[in-house]
């Protein structure tokens, strides 16, 4: 979470900071996730940021603690992960429709050159523009089925006990 959030106050995307650093965008799509970092990984990071491996570090421990005392994170900590999640959210329903424009235009294409009495393109039209339509209900929260109540209940559900 560190990671990311310095890396996008100074704007950078994980592939530039993946150039920066020596590491693989890989490496720092999995360190954003939350996994464990080598001491090696850190220590670019930390030079790439100008900060001391500790700082990086630094949230592991807050995390430990707070699981320790059984507390929750600060509201403002909650609402900042929501909002990085829910640009994450946004920027996956952006290339999904990027990718369906860009596609479907060229099947477009193909269908006029190919067979214009007939407009098959219709068809992946219709089909994936459906997933389009709910990938983007979902992500601006039009219809909520699987929103943070259904998680909520589904977790009490797995442990047995409310959360």
């Amino acid at each position: 979470m560190i990671v990311r959030k310095l890396r996008l106050q100074r704007g950078w995307s994980q592939e530039q900071l993946a150039q920066m650093s020596g590491l693989s965008t890989r490496t720092i799509q999995r360190i954003e996730r939350g996994q464990k970092a080598g001491l090696e990984s850190l220590k670019s990071l930390a030079a790439v940021f100008e900060v001391q491996v500790s700082d990086l570090k630094q949230e592991d421990k807050i995390v430990t603690e707070e699981q320790v005392m059984g507390s929750h994170p600060s509201e403002e900590q909650d609402k900042e992960q929501q909002a990085m999640e829910y640009v994450r959210d946004l920027k996956g329903f952006y290339a999904h429709l990027t990718s369906y424009v860009v596609v479907m235009i060229g099947l477009i294409v193909i269908n006029l050159f190919t067979s214009p009495d007939y407009f098959w393109a219709k068809w992946p039209l219709m089909g994936w523009g459906i997933g389009v339509i709910s990938h983007g209900l979902s992500v601006f929260e039009v219809i909520n089925l699987f929103g943070a109540d259904w998680e909520r209940k589904q977790v009490e559900k797995r442990l047995g006990r409310k959360l």
